[in-house]
């Protein structure tokens, strides 16, 4: 009877043997720490997204106050930037260097606005318009005008709203 020959060191069965393994972590142990890092990742974007997302609506959502409603919450408004809805009391327009000053009427309030830029075409006495700015002083200091109309207001007052060409709507 054959036997054969003693297997060389490091062979068993014809396989080669591998050696010791490697240093630093075991492949196992790497495995295990790769979802600890998706978590991580995760976390951070997720968070990074509700951020750009609360500072995003937040920043996009403007509120409309009529001028009875802001003058009674002054004192939480403070100095914030917000939209005053009223309507232009007549007889309060007067142009200045800087833009132009008017009253505000909403239900029994009146309040003074003192507007920096120029106002639009359409802004004129009896008109709904939204002033954006802050409380200031005796007032409200804006430094936009726009001017309400839609095609219900037209029809309202047809004669109070003119086109750029000059002709009514």
């Amino acid at each position: 009877m054959t036997t054969a020959p003693p297997a060389a060191p490091g062979v068993a069965d014809g396989i080669p043997d591998a050696g010791p393994p490697p240093p630093g972590p075991s492949p196992a142990r790497s495995r295990a720490r790769y979802p600890v890092r998706y978590v991580v990742v995760g976390l951070i974007l997720a968070g990074a997204l509700v951020f750009l997302l609360v500072e995003g609506l937040g920043s996009a959502l403007n509120f409309y106050l009529p001028a009875n409603q802001a003058v009674a919450q002054r004192a939480s408004l403070g100095d914030k930037t917000f939209n005053l809805e009223g309507v232009v009391e007549p007889g309060s327009i007067r142009s200045t260097t800087s833009g132009v000053d008017f009253v505000v009427t909403s239900g029994a309030t009146h309040l003074a606005v003192y507007n920096t830029g120029s106002p639009p075409q359409l802004f004129q006495p009896n008109i709904p318009v939204i002033a954006v700015g802050h409380f200031s002083g005796d007032g409200f200091v804006s430094n936009q005008i726009m001017v309400k109309h839609s095609s219900t207001y037209i029809a309202e007052y047809p004669s109070r709203v003119t086109a750029p060409n000059g002709t009514k709507r």
